[in-house]
């Protein structure tokens, strides 16, 4: 509305300057004055003191609206029950006009969100990326509420990351973000944050991040706060500053549960303790106290583990939760969920053994400890091969050290080796290995007095809370679970590995990791 008035002055001021009569030339003060009697006789009777031509320009002129009549095609788009009727939009005689085609790409998400083995199969119908090209074409003209929709139901939808449509709403939407709303904000940073990260779109996030860290302010409801802290706080310490000023314990106190549980969880994730640390947890222990038991299992799992994370887990919540009668229906769930939980039931399990010396159980079966048949091979990172690559070389025989440990506590080591008092590689298998799952070579003697274990602990770039140098805290949780275990622990994080040129260089460098963590160790 702003520009259309600015416009409209403008043509006004034109009209003005072109009417005024012959004279001596004036200065901006008439010309001025010329348009403002214009502007102010307008407003009276435009037919009685304008000009004919004037006058009939401002009666000709369309009124135009922000939000066209709603046609036919919407309707169909609405009330649509399956793919077929959206794509066959297209060959229907229907012509789909700014925000219809985008509309069409949501309602088809949505859709498919129920079908999801028809998911693949659509990414090869001709109908599908006309409709692609469609919305490609009319971007601009898509409004922000639609845009932020569109890329949320994109990044749901099997496309390539190379995807020139995805890219172009992706870019529009970076365009875009200054002048969106702040609830369009808040949309995209719990609809769309995590999705960024696992498809690398690392400049949209990270702008994403910086608007909601300037814009803050303007959250204006509790739901907004919690969905914040839980999908974006996690990603972005300033922000979880930020979000806690907007105090987080004042909403505790008076919030439900079920939001305080967010909360927790987002600051979990972060590794991050309020500024009013011990008043928000002795909130979080007395709420809970109570009904802990009350929520579904798998949530309770959830929460202790945060507390874990958080280092705030309390001998009488860890009972609650290692209770038989909780954690053996998750000891047979071979489901994604049901194997996320079964992990942090370790650590639960792993936190009450290493780090609570005082409790005295109940505790996870010997069985669950061990983790079975591995699972389908991730894919290998760089650092992750050349690391082992590395360290290979540098032991010089395979006895002398583990690869890809997996340990009863729920972790799994890059690598571990054992080095004698002289600092010399020890054979690995001739000694009891208790950590191991299962545990490994009961009837072997243990390693040698003043021997130490080193466990190769390597950390990539999603391992790190955003454009900081801070473990989130599930790594942070791993790294202390190992200490406790009695390793020495050398780190191997992503941007000091990316400084390594040459094989010697990398051999150098984890030769002088392994003798800095001894020397720590001997320093205490």
């Amino acid at each position: 509305m702003a520009a259309r008035l600015v416009k409209r002055c403008a043509c006004l001021l034109r009209e003005a300057a072109h009417l005024a009569p012959a004279g001596p030339p004036a200065g901006r003060l008439s010309l001025a004055s010329v348009a403002r009697k214009t502007l102010t006789s307008s407003a009276t009777s435009p037919s009685s003191h304008f000009p004919a031509s004037l006058s009939q320009h401002l009666e000709k002129e369309p009124v135009t609206t922000p939000y066209p009549e709603r046609q036919e095609v919407d309707e169909l788009i609405e009330k649509a029950t399956g793919p077929e009727e959206l794509l066959g939009l297209l060959a229907g005689g229907h012509s789909l006009r700014q925000n219809q085609a985008a509309l069409a790409l949501i309602r088809l998400s949505r859709l498919l969100a129920e079908r999801p083995a028809d998911k693949a199969s659509l990414v090869q119908d001709a109908r599908f990326q006309q409709l692609l090209q469609l919305v490609n074409s009319q971007i601009t003209a898509v409004w922000h509420g639609t845009l932020v929709k569109l890329l949320r139901s994109l990044y749901t939808l099997p496309l390539p990351a190379s995807s020139k449509e995805l890219q172009s709403v992706e870019q529009e939407v970076r365009w875009r973000l200054r002048r969106l709303k702040f609830k369009h904000l808040a949309f995209l940073a719990e609809s769309s944050a995590a999705h960024m990260q696992e498809r690398g779109s690392q400049e949209l996030l990270a702008e994403l991040l910086l608007n909601l860290e300037r814009r803050w302010v303007e959250i204006e409801d509790g739901r907004t706060l919690v969905a914040l802290l839980t999908k974006a706080g996690s990603l972005s310490e300033p922000l979880m500053n930020h979000l806690e000023d907007k105090h987080v314990l004042s909403r505790a106190r008076s919030g439900a549960v079920s939001d305080l549980c967010n909360v927790l969880l987002a600051f979990a994730r972060l590794n991050f303790r309020p500024e009013q640390e011990d008043a928000f947890f002795e909130l979080v222990h007395e709420k809970l106290g109570s009904q802990l038991a009350d929520l579904e299992p798998a949530l309770q799992v959830d929460v202790l583990w945060a507390l874990c994370v958080l280092q705030q887990a309390r001998a009488s919540e860890l009972q609650a939760v290692l209770r038989p009668e909780l954690h053996a229906q998750f000891l047979g769930d071979r489901s994604p969920r049901g194997q996320s939980t079964l992990q942090k039931l370790l650590h639960i399990n792993a936190t009450a053994r290493l780090e609570h010396p005082e409790y005295k159980g109940p505790l996870l079966p010997a069985s669950a400890l061990d983790p079975g048949p591995p699972g389908p091979e991730r894919k290998v990172t760089p650092l992750q091969k050349e690391l082992q690559e590395t360290l290979k070389g540098l032991l010089g025989a395979a006895e002398r050290g583990r690869f890809s440990v997996a340990t009863q506590y729920g972790w799994v080591l890059d690598a571990e080796v054992l080095l004698d008092a002289e600092g010399q590689f020890l054979p690995l298998r001739d000694f009891v290995a208790p950590h191991l799952a299962p545990p490994s070579g009961d009837q072997l003697p243990p390693p040698p007095p003043r021997a130490k274990r080193l466990a190769f602990l390597r950390w990539e770039f999603p391992n790190f809370a955003s454009r900081t140098k801070d473990l989130l805290g599930r790594f942070a949780l791993a790294r202390r679970h190992v200490l406790a275990a009695g390793f020495l622990v050398v780190d191997v994080p992503y941007y000091e590995w990316l400084e390594l040129r040459s094989e010697w260089q990398k051999a150098a460098y984890l030769k002088d990791k392994m003798r800095k963590s001894v020397a720590e160790e001997l320093a205490k």
